[in-house]
């Protein structure tokens, strides 16, 4: 039943991972595994049988909710923007207790505050940056542009692990975002139809970009372990801050001209969902 829900809640990571302005990380926070799964990636080569089967229900369920929504996603967010983003602002409060409680006797003071504050911002400031429309990057397979996607995988990557850092907005604002998404797709278009080109194509984009993800998450998180180590009540009140400002950099990217009574409404229901599904995820 444990491995069960560790794949749901991979899920939810996955899909988080593939929206621009949601947080991977936030949703590993929200579901109180954050810690869990930095710890196993860190120890991944010196305890490689406990990690593994620690992390492989997360692992599926991400790799299956990024290939299953990689096709669905973009209509829900072009058809129901507000509803969809509540459903995530509603997992991202549903953790927020858990996150409280690890708070609870830890040393913070005045450069606690001060990691709130700056971290807050920092979403804020992104989410106002990032208003690229994701598709400006033009890929064609030369060892040039597989280094350039080597190293999109590693900024990506890690801000995906950071929580309240959306790596899909990161990858917007570099303009590589609907290629990687349209390679996702078109990869499992091109394994059902036995279409070598397109597999060749699909692959030499995703696979140097996968290198770079792998590599990037590895040295991310590396750094939060050693934070959370040595100043635990100062990182945890930045997490807060990052996780906090969430919410309000997602609702940034909503046409509210746009929002009848009617979806908001459904936005009500769908924040409930979600808000439901994160804190019984994070028991």
């Amino acid at each position: 039943m444990n491995k069960i829900k560790d794949i749901l809640r991979g899920a939810v990571i996955g899909v988080a991972n593939i929206i621009p302005g949601v947080s991977g990380g936030t949703m590993m926070v929200s579901m109180g595994i954050y810690d869990t799964i930095i710890g196993c990636i860190n120890r991944l080569f010196t305890d490689f049988v406990q990690c593994v089967r620690t992390l492989w229900p997360f692992a599926v369920g991400m790799a299956a909710a990024i290939v299953g929504l990689s096709f669905v996603i973009e209509p829900l967010f072009a058809h129901f923007p507000l509803q969809t983003n509540c459903a995530f602002i509603g997992l991202i409060f549903g953790g927020l207790p858990v996150l409280l409680r690890r708070l609870r006797g830890k040393r913070k003071g005045v450069p606690g505050a001060l990691a709130f504050v700056l971290a807050f911002a920092l979403i804020i400031a992104l989410q106002i940056i990032g208003e690229g429309d994701g598709s400006s990057a033009v890929i064609r397979l030369n060892p040039l542009q597989m280094a350039k996607l080597l190293g999109v995988g590693v900024i990506a990557s890690a801000t995906m692990v950071i929580p309240g850092v959306s790596g899909s907005m990161m990858l917007m604002l570099l303009g590589y975002y609907e290629p990687v998404i349209s390679s996702i797709s078109g990869l499992v278009r091109a394994l059902t139809a036995l279409d070598g080109g397109a597999l060749l194509y699909n692959a030499g984009i995703l696979v140097p970009f996968g290198i770079g993800v792998v590599a990037g998450i590895f040295l991310i998180a590396k750094l939060i372990e050693i934070l959370l180590a040595r100043w635990a009540g100062v990182t945890y009140c930045a997490i807060i801050g990052l996780v906090s400002a969430s919410p309000i950099a997602i609702l940034m990217t909503v046409a509210w001209a746009q929002v009848t009574l009617a979806a908001a409404l459904c936005s009500v229901l769908t924040f409930a969902v979600g808000f439901a599904v994160a804190y019984r995820l994070s028991e």
